[in-house]
């Protein structure tokens, strides 16, 4: 298929999609707000972002991604850079390095293949168990910093009997799968926003049309945002917004005919940050966890961050940093309740480790190798287990030291150690099997040396 087939293709689907659910599209464009906004917001206050111009490139992005993918793909911060420059206070050119940084580390990792490598060579559970420990981060990220600091009926727009409120509310959503939920919870926290933002007395100096500047980090710039940000940001990337977005993707819509390939979402992250890092945009990343929460809230197709992505390009040509204000009102118990139920809607793809196709293959080796059924069904009922606790193991180390690195690194250990037994019995079979081979080739010498004497009788 061409490019322009595979354009026009995902364009009818989108447009499809969108006229039959507008309101499950335009809840799900809002799924992952409760990422964006915190980090974004913090990042501007602090001066390590430009606003306006990451809203154009993000929002750019979006659009890009809704039309060439055609599925809910986020455009989320990338959130080791964004965790390094809000804590660190680092500078708008470090931060710009970072992002420059990660976009050069990911174009070489997608042009030389070596995204397809890690994408054959990483096992399902680990995989799964890095989405399982973004989702369940997201959780406790949510129920920590946004939900348990609120009092309880203070103040009088954000607090705790709000957040059970709508929380109540999810539940009844999830019993209405066709009820907008984070379309009707946004548009409410944005009325509270503005409300409570006008009577703080915030005005709007300085909105305005965007006048895009061009930013060129230094030779301390780069040191500083190479190695205290983009290394840290390397491995969350290409696992969580790379493997295990594409895995995702392929889970929530396994009858799409052309869900996104490692190497090309890869390269969507590499180009978006090689552009849009040198006007000061915030850098940016396809993440499982913003994924999640888009299909949560009822996205199924790219129409849904195309319209997330105009809007965001509208507020950052037009209004700039005047937003600021209405964002920072916004009110937590509802962003709150968003993130977690992104983190739960995350956290479920973990139920299907035990059912890959892959595991057949055991089966039917079995069937090859004329197994006993009992002993073919032991071992697959091993594979189970098996994965599962590699599945956990990764999710306990991601948590545990708040990095996928680790994560990453305990499930593979796992995952090689209980592979020990197997090669050992395989070893042990090679040897009996050598053995039986030398010991017939024996016999049938001997048969010969008889046969030859008889002959020469």
């Amino acid at each position: 298929m061409s490019i322009r087939q595979h354009l026009r293709a995902i364009a009818e689907h989108n447009v499809h999609t969108l006229q039959a659910s507008p309101l499950a599209e335009l809840s799900g464009a809002l799924g992952d707000l409760g990422t964006l906004l915190p980090l974004m917001i913090a990042m501007a206050l602090g001066g390590s972002i430009d606003l306006p111009a990451t809203l154009v490139f993000s929002g750019l992005t979006n659009i890009f991604t809704g039309a060439y993918y055609g599925i809910p793909l986020p455009v989320q911060p990338m959130k080791a850079i964004a965790a390094v420059a809000i804590s660190q206070n680092l500078s708008k050119q470090e931060t710009m390095a970072a992002g420059l940084t990660m976009g050069i580390a990911v174009f070489l990792l997608s042009a030389s293949g070596s995204l397809r490598w890690l994408n054959r060579v990483v096992p399902v559970p680990v995989v799964k168990g890095i989405q399982v420990g973004a989702g369940l981060a997201l959780v406790i990220s949510a129920g920590s910093s946004m939900i348990k600091p609120l009092g309880w009926v203070t103040p009088g727009y954000d607090n705790r009997l709000l957040a059970i409120a709508a929380f109540a509310f999810l539940v009844i959503a999830a019993l209405i799968p066709r009820l907008p939920y984070a379309l009707i919870v946004f548009t409410l926290g944005l009325v509270v926003a503005a409300a409570t933002a006008s009577t703080m007395g915030h005005d709007s100096s300085h909105a305005g049309l965007w006048h895009p500047s061009v930013v060129v980090p230094n030779g301390q710039a780069f040191r500083v945002g190479a190695i205290d940000a983009a290394i840290p940001q390397l491995p969350l990337t290409t696992l969580n917004s790379i493997l295990a977005v594409t895995s995702l993707a392929a889970t929530l819509f396994p009858s799409f005919p052309s869900t996104p390939s490692t190497t090309s979402i890869g390269f969507s992250v590499a180009i978006a940050n090689l552009v849009g890092c040198w006007f000061g945009a915030m850098p940016i990343c396809h993440g499982s966890g913003g994924l999640a929460g888009q299909y949560r809230f009822g996205a199924r197709s790219g129409s849904s961050i195309i319209v997330l992505g105009l809007i965001k390009l509208s507020l950052g040509l037009f209004v700039g940093e005047a937003i600021v204000p209405l964002l920072q009102r916004f009110p937590k118990s509802l962003l709150g309740v968003m993130v977690l139920a992104a983190g739960v809607e995350l956290a479920k793809v973990g139920q299907s480790v035990s059912d890959s196709e892959d595991l057949w293959a055991h089966a039917d080796e079995a069937i090859e190798d004329e197994r006993p059924v009992h002993e073919s069904k032991r071992k697959l009922e091993q594979e189970r287990k098996d994965r599962w606790m590699v599945m956990l193991v990764t999710v306990a180390g991601c948590l545990a030291f708040k990095t996928d690195a680790v994560g990453f690194l305990a499930g593979m250990v796992w995952y090689w150690g209980l592979k020990i037994p197997l090669w050992l019995e395989h070893l042990q079979h090679g040897r009996v099997r050598l053995g039986h081979d030398r010991r017939a080739g024996g016999e049938t010498a001997i048969l010969d040396n008889d046969l030859d004497a008889l002959e020469e009788r």
